[in-house]
């Protein structure tokens, strides 16, 4: 079967109408891509990332005409549409197509990702199978590549372990599965919470893992190490909420971060942690710190 995409540029306030309105003159499916080459990282717990220019991209069967979809699209819009763009789409395996891209990665020493229908390269090796799903963190964007390398080198071997934001579950799966005794995984999409707690079923480890919404987290849960990989904006924000949940001499890392925007993450921290550079890969920096034993300095 064929198809017909119909592309219509958008700014970040018109996406959710526009791809209101493609669903509802029939779209089999609406998908968002960058038009302006901006950066998206694993989005703040609760938020749908959007980029200030968009295209949204709904798919029609080949047979329908655009310009009559365009006709029955702009009375649903308070702004209707002017500029758009039709292309046809062959059909294809897509899960073949998707499977070309998305092959086993190596994280560090022993931390392998695999995706469903491969066969480890190394058996005796930290597996974990993952495909892509309902939220955001495959193993394939710096950010997560980081954790995941600071993880390998600093295996949480019988500690409690926060991963905050937790998005597919990723860093909660490599935690426990390199020795973390108990696992909270955070995030306010609930979404979120359930591709979690689907991945950790995949890998046999839902047994010592506790899943939360943030305001449901327990308040007096206290860590040796606490993983949070999402943007800038709310680390720097969510820094003394954090830094409660982790103990004197524990560690925090924090990922999502661009270059140019460590210092001010760092200032946040600095309050409570020992703050260091962990590693950059391109733009993005991986931050760790450990926790003051003491009173904070300055207190």
């Amino acid at each position: 079967m064929s198809w017909l995409q119909l592309i219509i540029p958008a700014r970040a306030a018109q996406v959710e109408a526009l791809s209101d309105a493609l669903e509802a003159v029939g779209a089999a499916s609406v998908t968002l891509q960058d038009a302006a080459d901006q950066p998206l990282l694993e989005p703040a717990p609760g938020t749908m990332p959007i980029w200030s220019e968009t295209r949204v991209i709904g798919l029609f069967p080949a047979d329908h005409d655009p310009g009559a979809l365009i006709e029955r699209i702009n009375p649903l819009l308070a702004e209707p549409v002017d500029d758009w763009k039709a292309e046809p789409l062959e059909d294809q395996n897509w899960v073949r197509s998707w499977m070309d891209h998305f092959q086993p990665m190596q994280f560090g020493r022993r931390l392998w990702i695999i995706p469903g229908g491969y066969t480890p390269p190394d058996p005796q090796a930290v597996n974990i199978l993952l495909d892509p799903g309902l939220a955001f963190g495959t193993g394939t964007h710096p950010t997560t590549r980081l954790c995941l390398e600071w993880l390998d080198e600093h295996p949480p071997a019988e500690q409690d372990v926060i991963d905050y934001g937790c998005g597919s579950g990723i860093l909660a799966i490599a935690a426990r599965k390199l020795g973390a005794r108990h696992l909270w995984g955070v995030d306010n999409d609930p979404q979120a919470l359930l591709a979690t707690a689907e991945n950790l079923r995949k890998n046999g480890i839902e047994d010592g893992v506790s899943l939360h919404l943030p305001d449901a987290m327990p308040q007096n849960i206290i860590v040796p190490l606490l993983l949070a990989n999402i943007l800038a904006g709310p680390l720097t924000s969510l820094a003394p909420q954090l830094a409660a949940h982790v103990q004197p001499g524990g560690n925090i890392v924090l990922a999502g971060i661009l270059d140019t925007q460590m210092d001010d993450v760092i200032a946040a921290y600095q309050p409570f942690f020992d703050m260091q550079l962990y590693r950059q890969i391109e733009e993005w920096v991986c931050l760790t710190g450990a926790r003051f034993q003491g009173p904070e300095p300055g207190n």
